[in-house]
């Protein structure tokens, strides 16, 4: 994030540089959620976007990855994860408005407490005042679902464009993994993904985790990723 306040630098995120467009196998489906989600982040529509998925679907991949887009063409990004909500303020929306772009992830976790969701409702209103800001957002269920006290604020979430990230099936999370391990200069051969898939949890998230541990180990190790190297460092 650049030009950014001392409140907003006092926020303990950081994104990492590895949850880029680039490193994102999309589900199908989920082509044109990417396409908006780019368009928000270069500046080219002036609206905003809600989308939602189950935990570890990818949806905090996607806002970080709109973030860099922003970043790498030089526009202002203010990234914030509410479910970290009870460790901060809500004075850490003022002056938003006057980022390019905003991305706020599970929103949803601040669903039922009437002072954040009152907060977020003013932050929503003086961007759409502002019309200068992108906003995107991310919850778990729909808004009306949600859980939130204050109909206005399911309102104004409902005005937006809305999209389900759609779920990933194996031969995409074995593609994902594929990738993912390309990127870091690994090979993994594809009866090593589909161990992978069929002994871990299958989310992405605890994929790429697991990948990123195998990736440190084969180079202390010096060893490729084989079935038998895998069960050995991940004691399966």
């Amino acid at each position: 994030m650049t030009r950014s306040s001392p409140l907003q630098l006092s926020l303990p995120v950081y994104l990492p540089d590895d949850e880029t467009f680039n490193s994102y196998y999309p589900a199908t489906g989920n082509d044109e959620l990417i396409q908006e989600l780019q368009l928000q982040a270069q500046g080219d529509k002036n609206s905003s976007i809600y989308l939602w998925g189950p935990i570890k679907s990818g949806r905090t991949h996607l806002l970080h990855a709109s973030c860099a887009h922003a970043k790498e063409l030089g526009r202002t990004n203010f990234y914030i994860p509410l479910a970290i909500f009870p460790s901060i303020s809500p004075a850490l929306f003022e002056g938003l408005e006057s980022i390019d772009l905003i991305c706020i992830d599970d929103i949803d976790a601040i669903a039922g407490n009437p002072i954040w969701e009152e907060a977020v409702f003013d932050l929503f209103n003086r961007i759409a005042d502002s019309q200068t800001s992108s906003l995107i957002v991310s919850a778990s269920k729909p808004a009306t679902e949600a859980g939130f006290l204050l109909p206005d604020l399911v309102s104004r979430m409902q005005w937006r464009l809305n999209y389900q990230l759609q779920p990933m099936a194996d031969d995409e999370k074995l593609a994902a993994l594929q990738r993912r391990a390309a990127m870091r200069g690994l090979q993994l051969p594809e009866d090593v993904g589909r161990f992978l898939l069929s002994r871990l949890q299958r989310d992405l998230r605890t994929l790429f985790d697991v990948l990123d541990k195998l990736d440190k180990a084969s180079l202390v190790h010096q060893r490729k990723l084989t079935i038998p190297f895998i069960k050995e460092m991940l004691h399966l």
